[in-house]
This record gives structure tokens, C-alpha cells and sequence, in this order.
């Protein structure tokens, strides 16, 4: 695996340091709680919860792409301006308050300690109030909705002058308190890396090497790492843009000299690092799941780590291909063509590593392999199209029209959704000790990957003919809203509605696996790393002994238990 068995180190739980923790109270334990798993299921929950508001809007908007000025189900008649905000806050909602808070707290939250085999992050209570301020950034995004003017609708990018000026602002309450809750989500995730990266560095288990961390671990490490070191600038113009709004400063109006073209550079000199920021979470769930249902560790476990390195610093230099047709010089364009291309390289590596180490194999097709599988298959689809959007020749042509909506959902519905379930299927036995049903996770395997296709490929195809994106009604434009166009939008929404249809067996398969899924044992997919030493659920303090790390000759783990081990090779 990319992980202990990389460097042939298994766990070794002698050390006769048995910890012990006091009986809390229900609040204590679950609402202000510091246990790091009880945080990373607050995390989970409410990212789930989030989710389906995000779903439940871009049903919405969709169905008023596909059968326009007709009343939607459920919703009512969308006019132009809840269009607007439909979209942007579907799209604000499915990375800052799904993605982050899913692939990097939840998971970071509930598997580092139990990986490196510690009992707990190493600032449990800053880790608390991370929890907390994240919690008041989706609240108040919510209450955004129901303030008068209605919620923010300048797209999740919010470009100025539009998002700033308030005589072009529709939403005078809405915009600042959207530009709040991403401030204060953003404070929420630099308090949470701050305890990912010094966890890690300080807190493994005795033995523990560099090379030894699992690779999930190390990604999550570099995601808050990245995430930390972009952040900054679109901090100082989130202020701004709040003072433009609120205070009637002109920073980004261009009528008294500021300029709207740098909140750009600001916005994505964050913007695609924050890719790679849920990206690397999901290529380490991704990891570990495949090397254990192929049985094999992960081919070249340190080419990867160094990868990882690699993309997180060229991740800095190809922010402006989000700009070529906003008057960049040609001959920078030249530039951030050639880091665009130079960052898929990294990338393209670390997925043919992924197919390497399942080459040979005794591949083992559980619901959660399923998902790691799917996400090689249509994030690699989502990389070959970005490669025609990095080069500034064909941008200038597709950009801002729905090849870029298909190729963004690409890279991100496997990042966000289709990993997310794998990690899920993959952990669900350790966070509460309890199997989810196979068959329903294979039908929800299939409603999933198979309508999120049928969704997709039509917006290619839109986008190569031209269609532009964030437009109400296609019926105002006579040379765009053709039978044929028309035809695959229909196709497109009504798989949308399929796919989200779908999602109803796995809340049913999680909510009621929770309390009457068959006991998992004590580690049910024969894994080797250190989480699967500890009790299922793990109690508060993890390790009743905690573990030491140690290399061959191979020896069991924990006295009395033998479980399956298969040797490695410790050379990559």
C-alpha cells in the first residue's frame, strides 16, 4: 500500500502505555466535543447536509434549462435573478462547504490520529473551534437565502464590477454575507491545517518514519499545506470586496481607477490551488483503497509523495489560463499554457502509478473498489479535456461555454462525489463498526457513475457548438435554442434527475447501516494500516495500548489476534 507496507513497517502494540479517558457528558462528548472523531463526523454530517442543498439547487436550475418557463417541482418558477443565484450558490456550496469539508476536515479529522497512531490531534481544542467557525459560515450562507434582495447571484467567482458596485448589486444584504461565510469557512480550514500539519510532524507513532506515513495522510498534509500558502491573497480581496459593497470603496471599479481584472488574479491565484487541494485528498483515498482490494502495495509509494511536491508547487504558476481572454498579454498566455501543460504531467504519473499497481493483481470488486475505479475512468477524462482549455489557441474559443462546465465537473464530481463514496463504503466499518449493505452500494455505484455520463458528454457537446454558459433561457437566443441543442439538454437533466434519485439508497444504506448493518470485523478488508489495530468504533483515546512501528522480520501486530499480511517488497 502507499502507506506502512511501502517500507515494510507494521504495527507493534507492546509499549504498555495504555491510555485513559474519563466518561463525558452527552454535550461534552458530542456537540463540544475535542475527540478529532467526533469533529470529523460533525464535518461529515454537515457537509451530507450540505449537499443536498447544493442537489436539490442544481435540480432546480437544470430543469429550467431543459423545459424552460415551466414551473419546477418542489421549486416554483425560476425567474432570471433566482437563476443567477441558483447557480452560484450550487457551485459555492458543492466545493467550499462539500469538498473541503468531506475530503480534507472530515477525513483529515478522523484518520490522521488513527493512522500514524496518535489518540488525538495535538490542538484538540483549536480543532473544536475550527469545527465551530465552520458551522457559523454555513449558517450564515443560509440565512443568505432568506435575506431581502434574496441570496448572492454573481457566480462563485463573483468577478467585479458586478459583485462589488452596489448600483449593480440586486442582493445589498445577500453579496457581503456571501463573502463572510467563504471568509469565515476559510478561517475555519487554516485553524484545521494548522493541527493536520503539526499532527503529523509531531505525533506518529514510536518508529513511525517519513516514508512510513500512509499516503492518504501525506496528501491530506499537502492539501493544507497548499491551501495555507494560496489562501492569503484572496483573503485581502475578500476584505476588499466586502469595503467595495458595504463601504462604497472602489478597489475593483474601473470609473475611479481600481481595477477588476486584479480581483481575477487574486481569486484564482487561489482558485487552482484549491484543485489540487481536493484533488490530493481523493488521489490518497483513491491510494489506499485500490492497494488493498488488489492486494498489492502502491506501485512506487515515493515517485508519488515527490509528484506530490512537484504539483503542489507548479499548482502556483497556472492560475492566469482562467484569464486568456480577459487582456492578458499574448506572451504571458505563451507561459501559463506551458505550466498548464507541465502540471498535467505530474498528474497523468500519478495515475498511471494508480493502473501500475493494479496491474497483476488479485483484484477483489467491492463497492468501494468500485468507486476508486471509477474515479481513475472519469477524472482521466476530465484531465484530457482540461488539456484543450489550458492552451490559450482553443480557450479563447471554449471558454465561458459548457465544455468547461463539463470538463470542471469531470475533475470534480470524482473528486467531491465519486471518492468521497468510496472513502465512505471504505471506513464506514471503522467509524461505526458496522458493514453497509454490498448489493445496495453496487446499485448505487451504477445509478451514479452511469447517469453522471449521460449528464456530462451532452455539455461537451453543447459546449463544441458553441452554447455559452450562465444563460436563463435559451429560447432568447433564436441561433442557439435549436430542436437538436434543446434535445441534449433534456438528456442532460433528466440523467440529472436519475443520478440524485440514486443517492436515496445510500442515505437509506448509511443511516440504517449505522444502527442495524452486520458488526464489521475487526478489520474487515484485510488492510495494514494502523486505524485497523484500533477498536471499531475506536473509543475516545483510540489505542487501549498505543502502537510502535517497526520493520521485518514479519511478525502479527497485536499479541493473540493473527490477521492476513501479505509481504512487500520494500523496494519501489
Amino acid at each position: 500500500m502507499a502507506n506502512l507496507s511501502s517500507s515494510e513497517a507494521l504495527s507493534h502494540s507492546d509499549s504498555g502505555h495504555d491510555t485513559h479517558h474519563e466518561k463525558m457528558s452527552f454535550w461534552s462528548k458530542y456537540v463540544f466535543s475535542t475527540d478529532h472523531k467526533v469533529i470529523g463526523m460533525q464535518y461529515l454530517f454537515t457537509g451530507m447536509f450540505m449537499a443536498l442543498i447544493g442537489g436539490f439547487m442544481v435540480y432546480a436550475f437544470r430543469m429550467q434549462l431543459a423545459f424552460p418557463g415551466e414551473a419546477v417541482p418542489g421549486f416554483g418558477n425560476v425567474s432570471a435573478g433566482a437563476y443567477n443565484a441558483l447557480v452560484t450558490n450550487h457551485g459555492t456550496i458543492m466545493i467550499f462547504w462539500v469538498a473541503m469539508p468531506v475530503l480534507i476536515a472530515a477525513l483529515g479529522n478522523f484518520l490522521i490520529p488513527l493512522m500514524i497512531g496518535c489518540d488525538d490531534m495535538v490542538f484538540p481544542k483549536i480543532n473544536r473551534l475550527s469545527y465551530q467557525i465552520f458551522l457559523l459560515s454555513a449558517l450564515v450562507l443560509i440565512a443568505s437565502f432568506f435575506v431581502p434582495g434574496g441570496p448572492f447571484g454573481g457566480a462563485w467567482t463573483a468577478y467585479p464590477p458586478l459583485s462589488a458596485q452596489a448600483k449593480f448589486n440586486l442582493t445589498p444584504l445577500g453579496a457581503p454575507m456571501w463573502v463572510i461565510a467563504v471568509a469565515l469557512e476559510f478561517v475555519a480550514f487554516l485553524l484545521g491545517g494548522i493541527n493536520f500539519i503539526t499532527t503529523t510532524m509531531n505525533a506518529r507513532a514510536k518508529g513511525m518514519k517519513m516514508y512510513d506515513i500512509p499516503i492518504i495522510v501525506w496528501m491530506i498534509v499537502i492539501a493544507s499545506i497548499l491551501f495555507m500558502a494560496s489562501v492569503g491573497p484572496l483573503m485581502a480581496g475578500a476584505i476588499m470586496l466586502l469595503f467595495d459593497q458595504t463601504l462604497s470603496t472602489n478597489f475593483f471599479n474601473p470609473e475611479y481607477g481600481g481595477d477588476p481584472v486584479l480581483w481575477q488574479h487574486l481569486f484564482w491565484f487561489f482558485g487552482h490551488p484549491e484543485v489540487y487541494v481536493v484533488l490530493l485528498p481523493a488521489m490518497g483515498i483513491v491510494a489506499e483503497v485500490i492497494t488493498v482490494f488488489a492486494r498489492k502495495k502502491l506501485f512506487a509509494y515515493k515517485t508519488v509523495l515527490y509528484t506530490t511536491f512537484a504539483t503542489g508547487v507548479i499548482s502556483f504558476f497556472v492560475w492566469a489560463h482562467h484569464q486568456f481572454i480577459s487582456g492578458i498579454d499574448p506572451r504571458m498566455a505563451n507561459v501559463f499554457t506551458i505550466t498548464t501543460l507541465l502540471i498535467s504531467v505530474p498528474i497523468a504519473e500519478m495515475l498511471f502509478v494508480y493502473i501500475a499497481t493494479l496491474y497483476g493483481g488479485s483484484i477483489q470488486f467491492k463497492t468501494p473498489m468500485l468507486f476508486a475505479l471509477a474515479f481513475l475512468a472519469e477524472f482521466l477524462i476530465g484531465g484530457v479535456t482540461g488539456i484543450h482549455l489550458g492552451a490559450s489557441g482553443t480557450d479563447i474559443y471554449f471558454h465561458d461555454t459548457y465544455f468547461v462546465l463539463a470538463h470542471f465537473h469531470y475533475t470534480f464530481v470524482p473528486i467531491a462525489i465519486i471518492a468521497v463514496f468510496a472513502a465512505i463504503y471504505y471506513w464506514f466499518p471503522k467509524m461505526f463498526g458496522r458493514m453497509m449493505n454490498e448489493f445496495w452500494g453496487k446499485v448505487h455505484f451504477w445509478g451514479t457513475v452511469i447517469p453522471f455520463n449521460f449528464i456530462f458528454i451532452p455539455l461537451f457537446m453543447l459546449g463544441m457548438a458553441g452554447q455559452h454558459r450562465r444563460i436563463y433561457n435559451y429560447n432568447h437566443f433564436p441561433d442557439l435554442a435549436t430542436p437538436e441543442l434543446q434535445n441534449l439538454r433534456i438528456i442532460a437533466t433528466v440523467a440529472l434527475v436519475i443520478m440524485l434519485l440514486f443517492q436515496i439508497p445510500f442515505l437509506v444504506n448509511f443511516f440504517v447501516s449505522m444502527f442495524k448493518g452486520k458488526k464489521a470485523e475487526a478489520n474487515p478488508w484485510k488492510a495494514n494500516t494502523l486505524e485497523w489495530t484500533a477498536p471499531s468504533p475506536p473509543p475516545h483515546g483510540n489505542f487501549k495500548v498505543f502502537p510502535e512501528v517497526y520493520r521485518p522480520p514479519y511478525e502479527y501486530s497485536v499479541p493473540g489476534r493473527k490477521e492476513d499480511y501479505w509481504p512487500q517488497d520494500s523496494k519501489d
